[in-house]
């Protein structure tokens, strides 16, 4: 499956698998993306899996969201690697 992003307004979804081959779509779409707005909605419900590139790629844009006191929600089931590493990081915080 290929992999996409589409978005309306501040809200994007992601589809297909977030992998090292295609990070860098991923960080360019969302490139500066706190310059642009203050709240920040993705949608991984269609991701279908995600290697530790694509984890740290969303966890570096929730990073960026904390350092400029913006708002970033992450919705949808989404997959597994990235709810263990979300879950790792606040059982050492």
């Amino acid at each position: 499956m290929d992999f996409q992003i589409t978005n309306c307004n501040n809200f994007f979804k992601v589809k297909g698998i977030l992998n090292k081959k295609n990070v860098a779509m991923f960080n360019n779409e969302f490139n500066n993306i706190f310059e642009r707005v203050n709240n920040l909605t993705i949608s991984i419900q269609d991701i279908i899996s995600m290697d530790k590139y694509g984890v740290d790629a969303i966890a570096k844009l929730h990073e960026e969201a904390l350092a400029k006191n913006k708002r970033l929600s992450i919705v949808g089931l989404g997959c597994k690697e990235l709810y263990d590493h979300f879950k790792t990081e606040s059982a050492a915080a």
